[in-house]
């Protein structure tokens, strides 16, 4: 896995920006380390989100397709502690989530076909689950 250096200031964003009160996302609390569990899975995905971009503009759909599959689709579940997790969440978060990974399952295939419009298109789905999920959704 290749590991890339986020810069300080968006880092410290995504790790130090406090709830607000008037937040109006559901607040779905979990132990401390079941947080930077989720939070590590989430940074993950956007590392493979944009290596999936990477190499779909570099017509690498075989590289795009693995990457989407392995560590966002279903086959993914095992290894983010899916199953943990998810006892956790709230059904509609945990549905988002399934959602999520299924659309970059679909991605993987459409991927292999070496369609990059298709490939973009398809994409959509698996970062329209992701900002549902957020927008839905706090666990500070």
């Amino acid at each position: 896995m290749r590991t890339v250096a986020l810069p300080v200031l968006i880092f410290a964003t995504l790790t130090a920006t406090p709830a607000s009160a008037d937040d109006p996302r559901q607040l779905v609390e979990m132990p401390p380390r079941m947080q930077e569990h989720m939070l590590g899975n989430m940074r993950d995905h956007l590392v493979a989100l944009d290596e999936i971009l990477a190499h779909v503009g570099e017509g690498r759909f075989d590289a795009a397709a693995e990457v989407a599959e392995r560590r966002l689709g279903m086959s993914s579940l095992e290894s983010h502690g899916a199953s943990h997790m998810a006892q956790v969440m709230p059904q509609g978060m945990r549905e988002t989530g399934t959602r999520m990974h299924r659309a970059a399952s679909r991605l993987a295939v459409v991927a292999q076909e070496g369609d990059a419009l298709q490939t973009y298109r398809s994409l959509k789905d698996v970062t329209g689950a992701c900002v549902a999920c957020h927008a839905g959704y706090r666990i500070r």
